[in-house]
Parts: C-alpha cells; structure tokens; sequence
C-alpha cells in the first residue's frame, strides 16, 4: 500500500482549502496509507468539522526550530537584495530559496517527511508546495506534487495580495523541480504555460465536499452569498453596494451573507448606513450550511478573484440558479448557466440581482442539479488515483 503525505498550513480550522484536503485525503485513505502533517495542533472538538475524527488518516504536529540569529540576518539580507533586484536566472532563485528558507528549517521539515517513508508528498497551497519543491534533493525516491488553491490572477496578478511581482519568476522556477503540480482549472494552466512555456501543470477540479441538504424550494426571495471575510477576495462589499441599488426598486427580496473574517466589521458599517439591517443579514459560519443553501432561491458570487468556487457546487446541488462574477473560473465551471456580471461592476450586479428574480427558476434549477453531479468526489478521486500511480 502506498503511503500518501499531504503538508499543511493547517487542517482542523474554518476554510475551503481545508475542507476539500479534507474530502480528498479521505477518499484516498480508503486506499492508501495517509497522513497529513500540520502545523497546526490537533484540537479534539476540531476534528469533527470535516469528519476527520471518523477516518483512519494519521495527524503529525510540525513547528519549524529557531533559526540562528546571524544566519537569519545574513539570509534576510540577501532575500532584502532578491526582492529589490529581481534577478530572473534560475541559479538567483535557488539561491532565494535557501535564504527564505534557511537550513535549520529545511532540514528539520525534510527529517520529518523521511519519517514517514512517503510514496508521494502533496505540499498544499502554493508557498508550501514551493518549500516542498526545495527539499528536492534531500527527498529522494519521493513523488513531490504542489497544489495551488489560488487563481493565476490572484497569485501573479498586479493586485495580488499573496506573491509580489519581485516573486512570480521564483514560484515558477520553484514550482517546475515538483514532479506535478495541480492547478484548480484548464484557464490556469493557459495563464501560467502563457507566463513560462516550460512549465507543465496539470488541473484537476475540487469535488462537492458536502452532503447536500433539501433542494430548495425556489420560493423564498432570499440571494445568499457563502465565504470567508477576507481582503479583496470574495466582493461582498461590492455584493452589499449592488444590493442597495437593487433594494430602491425592489422591496421583496433579502440577502443572507454567511461567513467570518476581517472585514465583517465593515460590511455591517455598509449594512448600517444603507438602512438594509432587516435585509442583508450576516451570519457565522456553522457546520450546517446546507439549511442555508436549502432556504435560499439564488446565490450570488461576487468575488473579485476564484481558485475554484466550490461554493457554485453546492449552491447549484441545491438547485440554485447563480448570479457571478465572470471570472474566467466560473465560466469554465457552469458555462452558459450563470448570469455574468463585470467583475467588480456594482450596477451591473445590480442588473444582474434584478433579473434573477425573474427567472424560470423549475428550468433553472434542473440544469444546476445536473452540472453539480459532474464534480462528485468519485470522478474526482479517480484524477487523484491517476496522478499517484504514474
């Protein structure tokens, strides 16, 4: 039997990634040996969140050692000169590598795979799969895979919040040591092949990760949104704006946002000041999400980047219509079903909130029913079993 790692940041917290490296190293664990190593520590009243507490995956808490004090003010220096010079050669790279990551680190990290006598290392989210990609040679024998949860645009693009300028030739160089790396969707691996034409990722969509609840019943007025508060992510500001527009012409509908994060605190100032508190409603996130997608007739992403909208899945394997941005992820994922608004346009979201209500809805729905089973966790799965018996 193969034994299967997959690295992570974290896995018994709130999030999207966590949930679907949850549902597929579960999936992969009724074949495989799998552990997941953390960095996070394993909290009893935590493991419940994905049903992690009912399968037979193994959980390993990793914390880096201390780094000292003059190697770690000589590898900042030249990580300082890396990022202000940008050099492009591959050697430069390397170099940033070893100095952003210093050797008491990588060891440590490398003695803790070697533990496990791994098969195949999955290093989840693109700066661990970069660290996993600088392990290379002390890892061998081991199928090294990287996968990326975050859009091209969102990790390379000029308004990126997560890889500055100074570093996209870095990833990639990084990113090209792995044996595979997974991307999110086909329109990725055109953005990064377009980038660097001898990079060769592979896409394999995330599956529906939960167990839906009773279809909706398409009757209830009620837009929801699903997502975590973050910074210039998932547009719920924006959401909230068209919303206000949308509410001077319609008095019927509301809007449950569903969620946590940083920026809660302004989207109930916006909420405030638009006088919609008994019509835009935030809620905390709740192992229960399906009562919400249930009691809803249509969602509404309005997210200004996507590495994959997994919530589109479960909005639509309710049966929900869906209004979105058009980010090339969504259009792959539902087509011609969704109605498009220009990301970040708020009058065109407005539009867009307004036609959803007249909707075939019965028509609707059955399409979104159908496209929801082409991403069940079985096909997916079988991508991931491909993948690790190459």
């Amino acid at each position: 039997m193969k034994r299967i790692c997959f690295i992570v940041d974290s896995i018994f917290t709130i999030g999207g990634v966590q949930r679907v490296t949850a549902v597929i190293a579960k999936e992969l664990a009724r074949d495989y040996d799998v552990t997941i190593v953390t960095f996070d520590k394993r909290d009893g009243r935590h493991t419940t969140l994905y049903d992690l507490d009912k399968s037979n995956i193994k959980f390993r808490h990793f914390e880096y050692p201390a780094v000292n004090k003059l190697k770690s003010k000589l590898c900042k220096i030249y990580s300082g000169l890396y990022l202000k010079m940008q050099p492009q050669s591959r050697r430069a790279s390397d170099l940033y590598a070893l100095s952003s990551f210093p050797s008491e680190r990588r060891n440590a990290l490398a003695r803790e795979l070697k533990t496990g006598n791994y098969d195949v290392i999955i290093g989840v989210h693109a700066p661990l799969a970069a660290r996993l990609a600088t392990l290379r040679r002390q890892l061998p024998g081991v199928r090294l895979i990287g996968w990326i949860h975050n859009s091209f645009e969102a990790l390379f693009g000029n308004t990126s919040l997560y890889i500055g300028p100074e570093r996209k030739r870095h990833y990639v160089y990084q990113f090209r040591k792995l044996d595979k790396t997974i991307l999110l969707c086909k329109h990725d691996i055109e953005s990064y092949q377009a980038y660097d034409r001898k990079f060769w990722p592979v896409f394999i969509y995330n599956p529906l990760t939960l167990k839906p609840g009773t279809p909706s019943e398409g009757k209830s007025k009620r837009f929801l949104a699903v997502g975590r508060f973050s910074r210039l992510h998932k547009g719920f500001d924006l959401l909230i704006e068209a919303f206000h527009l949308f509410s001077t012409k319609n008095s019927d509908w509301s809007l449950d946002i569903v969620g946590e994060g940083v920026e809660e605190k302004s989207y109930r100032a916006l909420i405030h000041q638009y006088r919609l508190e008994n019509r835009v409603i935030i809620h905390p996130f709740t192992n229960d999400i399906q009562e919400y997608y249930s009691g809803a007739q249509v969602y509404v992403l309005s997210s200004r980047w996507e590495g994959f909208g997994l919530v589109l899945v479960e909005a639509m394997a309710h049966g929900l219509p869906v209004v979105s941005s058009d980010l090339p992820t969504s259009k792959e994922i539902i087509g011609d079903f969704g109605l498009y608004f220009k990301n970040g346009h708020i009058e065109e979201l407005a539009e867009r909130l307004e036609e959803a209500t007249r909707l075939d809805w019965d028509s609707k729905s059955k399409e979104a029913f159908e496209i929801a089973a082409r991403f069940d966790v079985n096909n997916i799965v079988k991508q991931w079993k491909q993948l690790i018996e190459e």
